[in-house]
This record gives C-alpha cells, sequence and structure tokens, in this order.
C-alpha cells in the first residue's frame, strides 16, 4: 500500500472560500493482484473536514464526530485490515478535504482521475455514518440508507433521450452499484439492512460522490437514515439545556462498526469479483421502438478477467426495485431469450468468475446492431 498527498490551491469562491486555499486530499493505493483485473479501481472514501452554521467561520471549534468523522475512522479501518490481503482489482481509500465548502477535494480528485485515464468502476462514499438515532426519536440500528442517482449525472442529451425511450431512467450506473451493495452488504456478518434511496444525495444536498458521477464514474453514498440536526452544522453550545454540535458523545460506534462491515463486505466482493461487462446492448429492429420478435437478443462485449467462465443475463419487472430473474449462458457474448411480455421487463448482463463471483449488473441499452 502506498500513501499520497495530493495537494492543490483553491480560487475563492463567492459565498464559500474567501481567500486562495490549499486544499489536501489524502490517500492511499492498494495495488490489485491481478493483472486482468488490476486497471479497475473502487474508491472508498470521506471528508476529513467539518463546518459550523456560518460556513466562512474558520474560527470556532467544528469537531465533525459524525460528519465525518465516522466516516474517515471506517475508511481507515478498512484500509487497515484490507491492507494485508490484496485483492484482484486496485482499491484507493480516500480522505477529502473542503467537502463542506463544496466538494472542491473530490472534484479535484475525480478530475484528476480522469484526466489519467483511470478505470474507476464504483466509489463507495461514507458520509455520517456514525449514529442511528435522530433528531426525531426513530433510532434505526440496524439500518444503513444509501443514495443512488438515476439518470447519470454526465448523460448527454441523446443518452437521456435513449433512457427515456427505454425507460432506464432506474438503470444508470450509480442503480445498479447500489443493487449489488444491497445484494453483498446484508449477510449473517452485517446483520444489516441496505435501504436504497433512488436519489442523488439527501433533498437538495450533495456528497462526494457527486463529484465522481460528474465524471461519469458509478458512485453512492452511505449515509445513516435520520439525521440530528442539532448536531449538524451547529457551533458546539449548550442552548436551554440541550448541547449542540457533533460531538463524539452522540456517536453509537457499535452502529459504526456495522456499517463498517456493510461497507468492507461489498467492496472485498467487487475488487475479487469481474467488473461489469460493458457496451451492453438489447437489439432492436428498425423502425426504434420494434423489437421485430417477442424473443430478446443481448451482446455485450467479453470481459477482460482472465478468469471470467461465463456470464448471467437478468431481469425484472419495469417497476421492480431489483433484479429477480437470472439465467446462465455461458461464456458468449450474444445471446436470445425467451421471456413473458419483454416489453415490460428490463434487461441485464453480469459476468461470472470460476469461484462464482458475479459482477454488478450491466444494463442493456437498445441499439440496432
Amino acid at each position: 500500500m502506498t500513501v499520497q498527498q495530493q495537494t492543490f490551491t483553491q480560487p475563492p469562491v463567492p459565498g464559500r472560500i474567501p481567500v486562495p486555499t490549499t486544499i489536501t486530499n489524502v490517500f492511499a493505493t492498494l495495488q490489485g493482484t491481478d493483472p486482468t483485473a488490476s486497471t479497475r479501481i473502487y474508491v472508498v472514501g470521506a471528508h476529513y473536514d467539518d463546518r459550523v452554521t456560518d460556513v466562512l467561520d474558520f474560527t470556532d471549534d467544528a469537531p465533525g464526530a459524525d460528519r465525518d468523522g465516522s466516516g474517515v475512522a471506517a475508511m481507515l479501518e478498512l484500509a487497515r485490515v484490507m491492507a494485508p490481503h490484496p485483492a484482484k482489482a486496485t482499491i484507493e481509500f480516500a480522505a477529502f478535504a473542503g467537502e463542506e465548502e463544496g466538494l472542491f477535494g473530490s472534484a479535484f480528485f475525480a478530475a484528476q482521475a480522469a484526466a489519467g485515464g483511470a478505470n474507476i468502476q464504483g466509489v463507495l462514499n461514507m458520509d455520517t455514518i456514525g449514529s442511528p438515532l435522530g433528531g426525531n426519536g426513530v433510532d434505526e440500528l440496524f439500518t444503513i440508507s444509501l443514495f443512488a442517482e438515476g439518470v447519470p449525472t454526465n448523460a448527454t442529451a441523446n443518452q437521456i433521450a435513449i433512457l427515456q425511450a427505454a425507460g432506464g431512467e432506474d438503470d444508470g450506473v450509480s442503480r445498479q452499484l447500489a443493487r449489488y451493495i444491497k445484494e453483498t452488504g446484508e449477510n449473517s456478518a452485517t446483520d444489516m439492512t441496505v435501504q436504497l434511496v433512488w436519489r442523488r444525495d439527501r433533498i437538495v444536498r450533495a456528497s462526494d460522490q457527486v463529484s465522481f458521477q460528474g465524471q461519469g464514474d458509478p458512485a453512492v453514498r452511505f449515509s445513516e437514515p435520520n439525521e440530528n440536526y442539532d448536531h449538524i452544522v451547529q457551533n458546539v453550545r449548550v442552548e436551554n439545556g440541550v448541547q449542540f454540535g457533533d460531538l463524539l458523545q452522540f456517536v453509537n460506534f457499535n452502529y459504526l462498526a456495522r456499517v463498517t462491515r456493510v461497507v468492507g463486505s461489498s467492496l472485498a466482493a467487487l475488487a475479487n469479483s469481474p467488473g461489469a461487462p460493458s457496451n451492453t446492448r438489447l437489439i432492436f429492429t428498425p423502425p426504434v421502438g420494434f423489437l421485430g420478435s417477442n424473443d430478446t437478443e443481448l451482446r455485450w462485449a467479453a470481459n477482460p478477467e482472465s478468469d471470467v467462465v461465463g456470464y448471467e443475463v437478468v431481469w425484472r419487472d419495469s417497476t421492480d426495485p431489483l433484479w429477480t430473474h437470472a439465467h446462465q449462458v455461458g461464456n458468449v457474448t450474444d445471446v436470445t431469450i425467451t421471456v413473458p411480455n419483454p416489453a415490460n421487463t428490463q434487461f441485464g448482463v453480469r459476468a461470472i468468475n470460476s469461484a462464482g463471483d458475479r459482477s454488478p449488473v450491466s444494463y442493456a441499452v437498445p441499439a440496432s446492431s
């Protein structure tokens, strides 16, 4: 594992950063062991800055125990546990700065990665994961929320038109990553429920996963299901006997440990399984809108991993949140299957390796060839 500091100067931003400011991300790279898989990168990260009520107040204490000390602690523990056990793919453990002021650290990291041609196949952002008890009095000890956008942030007008024509608004790459995390993160070791939230983030908010979504990377955010607004973006103080501020006393360490196991389970599965197949298409016969048959033909590009032994076609009703059916088709890249009511069905493909590990699903986009 190698550790780097990534430093840059952020120019002033009205209402956010009054003067040129040095911002530093810190990240560690655990290089993948399989030459046919190590170019795939999975980023697990959190932000180490916090703020108080006034975003321009840089003198008062902003302890940030939950937002986002909890995420940084989880990231560091995952790095410690996984360092002696490199996976087939590459993992980067990242601590971002400048999130509270406008995602500046992660935006720089994501842009630099894209400019360098990095093959980021998944970003697991942990932001505020340390307390199941919300200000509403609801205590969800065994639930973690997972936010995932539908239509990709960086989608072109043509790509959006295709998604609309095919009803694929629920099938962007981040949604496929979220479905995979639910499949792999819910297990006897975690004893947790992954609550899928079909939004980019909390209403009108954003965290570091959005920086990667802007580059087209699959990215999701883990967050506690109920926030306590007495502890978020607050100056530390006591008013009318009520303690305000993001203090360590409000972090539930048993809950944080279980959430960390969820993230670790999915991260290990991602990095040791094949990548999602690329260029997955649902073949139609022109004119657009006619499949030409009740049979469904799917095509995709062969995976580069040396241990891939086959593929699996998956499908579900258009209103189902998760993939409900699967059919192994062998080591091929073109298959025709028959299902009831294909016009009401969403299709995808995932790769399978010799150990039986399955990749995230690649959604089948309509194409003429």
